[in-house]
């Protein structure tokens, strides 16, 4: 094969994200020409609306696979925790690259972090997972929609829309703006579990042995693992965008733990279970963790999170 053609998301975050997996391409494939399709997702076009409310994660990912499938493109770059854990028929999830820092971002103009926060402050996020986690910790804050790609999101907080917001510590990372926000702490993951598939890239492919073959120089063994366990545990649920759904495996050495949450959005009823194995055994340990979890409720917990979900309250300093 001579030459590749990567889809990507236009975004800044996202091209960061093309350009490293191209320049680990071009270690291993010093002589493939590799080059970009840029694809405008319906994610990217609607801005005033929580994600569930339009279709949920496969709004980032939709168009792109649409390219791919239709001969315009061999492999794409994704944030892992866009990916749905179904794709379509052609398409393969062939290489998870190694996890970076899966922690979230407290940032702030005014406040150091989230316990000095003043009641009634106002935080932005449009993630239900971060809404229920907040809300646990800090009842009396307001939670503020927050939608826009980095840029947008980071200039309502320097404008004063919001007291606080809360962001995926990776993306602010890579592309080197936490230094532009005067507090910026990031959240142990103790305190707030992450998403399935936070920090690391899904590369999704056509079904190609060559290309398969390229692929496969991205993967991480340990992040793949994690990110079964994770991806297993969520799809066991059922779960969506449209719901609060917290999990993390750890891939520690020989031994793998996961952690997940589920609850409602306002935080008062949450359910937390943790499991841990060898790591030749833990394959299957997120459907395992999901049937614990769907014993103890889970499901009829997640119906009246949904029933809940994006019932937005008005703010008021106080």
């Amino acid at each position: 094969m001579e030459r590749l053609i990567i889809a990507t998301r236009g975004s800044q975050l996202a091209m960061w994200q093309a350009e490293y997996v191209k320049s680990e391409l071009q270690k291993a494939f010093p002589n493939l020409t590799i080059e970009f399709e840029v694809v405008t997702a319906t994610g990217d076009k609607i801005l005033d609306k929580p994600l569930a409310l339009i279709g949920g994660k496969g709004l980032f990912t939709k168009e792109i696979e649409e390219v791919m499938l239709a001969g315009r493109a061999h492999l794409a770059v994704h944030s892992l925790k866009d990916v749905p854990t179904e794709l379509p028929e052609g398409l393969t999830l062939a290489a998870i690259t190694k996890r970076d820092d899966i922690r979230d971002v407290f940032l702030s103009h005014k406040y150091k972090t989230i316990e000095d926060l003043p009641k009634g402050a106002v935080v932005g996020t449009t993630s239900l997972r971060r809404q229920m986690q907040l809300r646990a910790i800090r009842p009396d804050l307001c939670i503020k929609n927050l939608r826009g790609n980095v840029n947008t999101r980071l200039r309502k907080l320097a404008e004063g829309e919001y007291d606080a917001i809360i962001l995926a510590y990776v993306g602010m990372k890579r592309l080197g703006l936490l230094e532009s926000v005067p507090y910026h702490e990031p959240i142990d993951d103790d305190i707030m579990i992450p998403p399935s598939g936070q920090a690391s890239l899904g590369i999704e492919i056509i079904d190609d042995p060559e290309v398969a073959k390229i692929a496969e120089t991205l993967n991480d063994s340990d992040s793949a693992l994690a990110a079964k366990i994770e991806r297993d545990f969520v799809a066991r649920l059922e779960g969506s965008c449209q719901v609060p759904i917290a999990v993390h495996a750890k891939v520690a050495e020989e031994r793998v733990l996961v952690r997940a949450m589920v609850g409602l959005p306002d935080g008062t009823e949450i359910l937390r279970e943790q499991m841990e194995a060898q790591k030749e055994q833990a394959s299957d340990l997120g459907v395992e963790l999901a049937d614990r979890m769907i014993k103890q409720g889970a499901k009829e917990l997640l119906a009246r999170a949904e029933a809940m979900a994006f019932k937005e309250e008005r703010c008021e300093r106080l």
